[in-house]
């Protein structure tokens, strides 16, 4: 059955809801929430319809429905466990030209309840003309993690140019106006909190004189399982123009990636670049100066063993406007799918995270001040490495018995975790082909993985 959608003006309304349970409870705080006129029959009802009653937000008349008198204008809402009494008062109010809400039927009614998602001025309805509320509420929250309350900001922001844009513009000029502005980087620099700017895109926009340059969204991608990615992440790559993507950066995620956008390889191995850093640097401020939405998009976080400091320094220098979006390290994503805690009261209250390829190719690590009692050492791209780690650790007082982990394409469905101790560990590595991406775990922590292993 089709049905039509409506935005109702609630201070027109008056609303009667019979009954004082959960249903009722729920109907009643949508309707005080929108502000309208609300009186509630029920001979018992809950704690908090109560409350609304003392606070006078509600009227409340505590003794069974009868042979009520509704009134033409009346939206009364039938939430009893009575299905007979909920009959009754359907009846009664449609005699009288009232609109009727029966919460125990689907049938035969004049309007249901959306779920609502309100980031007023916007407002999104979710209906399924109560067949099926659990839906609803679950679209409803899938929409509400998607569209952040930062929304709401955006619309009061909108609601006040398009006052000024009425007085502003003709009406021919007002639609070119708004797609403009819509495609412009004014909507998600008032989502990025920076009105400022958004403001001189507008006026710039209105004057005829948009110069404005593009937008680099310096962006992490977590350690490889989508799900971890974060909603603005995911906001700003569903956005891009042109996207710049590492090697750790999965098919999974840069599926997310629109369609029309431009894809550009630039990852990196082990001597093996793609597209010198430097390079990669200039391409982001090329891009963004032609006016587009350029992504950088990297494994992990971009500002642990990322070069996202080396790239941002060179927007920063030529005023291209940027925005860093974090994403989880290798090192959080990694160990919480591997079972391994980072930090535990009887093992570890301290963590450090190293890198066992410097820029200049070697394994120069300070090693007095890594081994240190009750810490935990993470150690990333450390796997070519890794038998001069071991004995480096051990030579410098570490214990040999130390458990080590490797966590081998951690958080994507084919993650192996390998175990030993720092003795054991290079004979491991030797017999099995084990490949990057790979973080290493060194710690008593490690221990705890078969105990802790979920996956």
């Amino acid at each position: 059955m089709m049905v039509l959608p409506l935005v109702l003006n609630g201070q027109q309304c008056r609303f009667v809801v019979v009954g004082g349970g959960t249903v009722a409870t729920r109907k009643v705080q949508t309707l005080v929430k929108a502000g309208v006129t609300v009186a509630v029959i029920s001979p018992q009802v809950s704690g908090e319809i109560q409350q609304f009653a003392d606070a006078g937000q509600i009227s409340l008349a505590l003794r069974p429905a009868q042979q009520e008198t509704y009134c033409f204008d009346d939206w009364v809402v039938l939430a009893t466990d009575n299905t007979e009494v909920n009959a009754t008062q359907a009846a009664l109010a449609k005699a009288a030209g009232a609109k009727v809400c029966r919460c125990d039927i689907t049938i035969d009614n004049d309007f249901s309840f959306p779920a609502v998602v309100d980031r007023s001025p916007l407002t999104i309805a979710i209906s399924t003309s109560g067949a099926t509320p659990a839906l609803t509420r679950y679209v409803r929250q899938r929409i509400e993690a998607f569209i952040p309350d930062d929304y709401r900001q955006l619309g009061q922001w909108m609601e006040t140019l398009r006052v000024r844009i009425k007085s502003t513009l003709p009406a021919s000029e007002r639609g070119p106006f708004w797609r403009r502005w819509m495609h412009s980087q004014a909507p998600e620099q008032i989502l990025a909190r920076r009105p400022d700017n958004a403001e001189r895109i507008t006026q710039a926009l209105l004057s005829g004189n948009d110069e404005s340059t593009g937008e680099v969204y310096l962006v992490g991608a977590g350690p490889g399982d989508p799900d971890l990615l974060t909603f603005r992440a995911l906001r700003l790559i569903q956005m891009a123009d042109v996207v710049f993507y590492d090697r750790l950066v999965g098919p999974r995620i840069m599926d997310l990636v629109p369609e029309d956008a431009e894809k550009h390889y630039v990852g990196k191995a082990k001597s093996q670049h793609a597209v010198p850093q430097d390079d990669i640097n200039r391409l982001l401020v090329t891009e963004a100066k032609k006016g587009k939405r350029v992504l950088r998009l990297k494994g992990g976080d971009p500002f642990i063993f990322g070069r996202g400091g080396e790239e941002i320094a060179e927007l920063a220098a030529t005023d291209i406007p940027f925005q860093v979006v974090p994403g989880i390290t290798a090192a959080s994503g990694c160990a919480a799918y591997a079972g391994i805690p980072l930090t535990h009261r009887d093992h570890a209250q301290s963590v450090r995270f190293v890198t066992g390829h410097m820029k200049d190719g070697s394994c120069d690590l300070p090693w007095q001040e890594l081994v240190h009692p009750s810490q935990t050492l993470v150690i990333y791209m450390g796997l070519t490495g890794l038998a001069s780690i071991c004995s480096q650790l051990i030579a410098h007082g570490m214990p040999e018995t130390t458990p080590i982990a490797l966590v081998e394409k951690g958080t994507l469905p084919e993650q192996m975790v390998h175990t030993g101790t720092l003795a054991t560990m290079p004979a491991i590595v030797a017999g099995r082909e084990i490949s990057a991406p790979t973080l290493t775990i060194v710690g008593s922590v490690v221990s705890l993985h078969e105990q802790l292993r979920w996956r």
